[in-house]
């Protein structure tokens, strides 16, 4: 037998892949599991994207190998993009690399910028994916609290006692996975100040910018923040295509080059079909968005009343595709009230001890389920007898 890897030993499984199999498993017997746990939108892209998909398709042309950067309309289209949403100019010539998905940009981020021995600041709760790229890179996961009592943001202050001279990069992710925490222009400019004081890579992933949140903010509309920052984004939330890989990675020109230099060396750009589809996604009007942000809403308002009937407690000021919400008392551990629930209801929801140890005591529900199932499960426990295990 030959031995895996070091950085192969040092990566656990993945939670979502491990539990989706066992949810498989008890459709396999029959249940129909509500799955509010991943951040999987459930709702068509526009029409007219499937549209521009097939007709793209038919081009003889289409099969072939495409650019590593992707055709210049979709950059210009991205750029457009962005001009019009955060009010950020880029340069679609240089400041803009379409990605086969914004998760694939997190691991090329790392490997362009990180060498063994370098630490990463990361934020817990948070996305596991940062740290496994730190880790893959030969760097150094070093987390940074965000906390209900601080509005699960980070403090400045304490990221001062955590930089060190092998510190190089630091994650951030606004509306938050798992918080839906949403941070503010000064909130930001601190960060990004922090960032320049150092000279640390500020890395900032906003897939959930356009999701029930009212002020959409890119953090490289931020003073200085070209300087010392990049964004990933992606269309997977925004434009319900989480299947269709495309995602971007906006900055400053040199930064980008780096990444197009790692990701030359495993894929040959995107599927020229889904450009010419993203393409058309991106010139989305008003009235579409409008209508995606209603039905988001209609689900939000829906799991509210069901956190309710389970006694969990939740704020309402975040934005994004999740709730986030607290355990009801007596019960300590996220995971055992996840698989409670599971066992109970049918209903998956993610545990907070996923996104860190900041975590513990909370689960993360999607808004990704028709309103009609929402209202169902809803009934379902309003008839039920509340466990009253204690664990």
């Amino acid at each position: 037998m030959i031995n895996p890897s070091a950085r192969a030993n040092k990566t656990g499984a993945y939670y979502f892949s491990q539990k989706l199999t066992e949810i498989s498993q008890l459709e396999a017997q029959g249940r129909t599991i509500l799955n509010l746990g991943i951040g999987n939108p459930d709702l068509a892209p526009d029409p007219k994207v499937t549209t521009a998909l097939i007709e793209a398709a038919c081009q003889a042309e289409a099969h072939q190998y495409q650019s590593y950067r992707c055709t210049p309309a979709l950059r210009q289209a991205l750029s457009a993009w962005y001009k019009r949403n955060f009010g950020v100019a880029l340069d679609y010539r240089d400041e803009v690399l379409p990605l086969i998905g914004s998760k694939e940009g997190i691991m090329h981020l790392s490997l362009a910028f990180l060498d063994p021995g370098d630490e990463v600041l990361i934020p817990d709760p948070g996305y596991p994916i940062y740290a496994n790229a730190a880790v893959a890179a030969g760097a150094k996961a070093i987390y940074y609290n965000l906390t209900a009592a601080k509005g699960w943001l980070p403090d400045v202050a304490e990221l001062e006692s955590l930089v060190s001279p092998t510190t190089k990069m630091l994650w951030l992710n606004f509306p938050g996975n798992p918080t839906g925490a949403v941070a503010s222009e000064a909130d930001l400019q601190a960060l990004v100040s922090f960032a320049d004081k150092h000279q640390i890579l500020l890395c900032h992933d906003n897939p959930y910018a356009l999701i029930l949140n009212e002020e959409p903010l890119s953090i490289l509309a931020i003073k200085g923040a070209m300087e010392v920052a990049v964004e990933l984004n992606s269309l997977s939330k925004s434009h319900n295509m989480p299947g269709w890989r495309l995602g971007m990675l906006a900055g400053k020109a040199a930064y980008l080059d780096a990444v197009a230099k790692m990701k030359s060396y495993s894929d040959t750009g995107i599927f020229r079909p889904i450009q010419e589809a993203a393409i058309v996604a991106l010139e989305a009007d008003e009235a579409w968005y409008s209508a995606l942000q209603s039905t988001y809403l209609q689900r939000r308002t829906l799991i509210c009343q069901l956190l309710d009937e389970l006694q969990c407690s939740y704020a309402t000021t975040g934005a994004g595709l999740y709730l986030w919400a607290a355990i009801p008392p007596g019960w300590q551990d996220s995971f055992a009230y996840s698989d409670y629930l599971l066992s109970t209801f049918d209903l998956f929801v993610a545990p907070g001890s996923v996104y860190g140890r900041n975590g513990e005591g909370y689960i993360r529900v999607a808004l990704t389920q028709p309103a009609e199932a929402l209202a169902q499960l809803l009934r379902r426990v309003q008839q039920h007898e509340l466990s009253s295990l204690q664990v």
